[in-house]
């Protein structure tokens, strides 16, 4: 009987000290919900941002998108607002008008979508000087989201523009010099 006597009290405190860390740990798991199911919203609305311009359905473009967007790119001299990015959009499906493209990896984390994405179409129409040339394409790129309340603020994308314009026959040569 003496020996349970020391057990019980060793017992009462782990029960404590566990009772104590579980607190801590459902804190800690609750955070981690919470963060998972944002992260998971926030990937859901990349795919139907991606899916929305392939439909070329600018009012769902625009719900998905906050007022203060902006698209960032190598090459661009200044960040494009919506309006001009939808402009871009319109163009580009001018001269490849079954344009699409198709995730294959994201990833989140916080406030930020990671997609690698690789994109097709078909060249029918002249595109930046180049005339129609009926081949299909592909162009890899590599896009970074960052989302805040609930929609879409800033997309930087790597596109492999070089690519693409190999494969619409243009060649890239040394400049001659004077």
């Amino acid at each position: 009987m003496n020996k349970y006597r020391l057990a019980i009290p060793i017992v009462l405190l782990l029960c404590f000290a566990s009772a104590c860390q579980d607190d801590s740990s459902r804190a800690d798991l609750a955070r981690f919900r919470a963060e998972a199911e944002s992260e998971a919203h926030n990937k859901e609305l990349v795919r139907s941002f991606f899916a929305a311009i392939d439909k070329n359905d600018f009012p769902k473009l625009q719900e998905l998108a906050s007022a203060d967007y902006v698209l960032k790119a190598p090459g661009l001299s200044t960040p494009m607002g919506l309006q001009a990015t939808f402009e871009l959009v319109k163009r580009h499906y001018t001269s490849f008008p079954d344009w699409r493209h198709s995730i294959e990896d994201m990833m989140a984390e916080g406030d930020k979508v990671a997609v690698k994405i690789v994109q097709k179409g078909t060249h029918k129409a002249e595109y930046d000087g180049v005339a129609a040339t009926g081949k299909e394409v592909t162009m890899s790129s590599v896009c970074l989201l960052r989302v805040a309340n609930g929609r879409i603020t800033e997309l930087w994308a790597i596109e492999d523009n070089l690519g693409l314009y190999q494969q619409l026959g243009l060649e890239l040569k040394p400049k001659r010099q004077k």
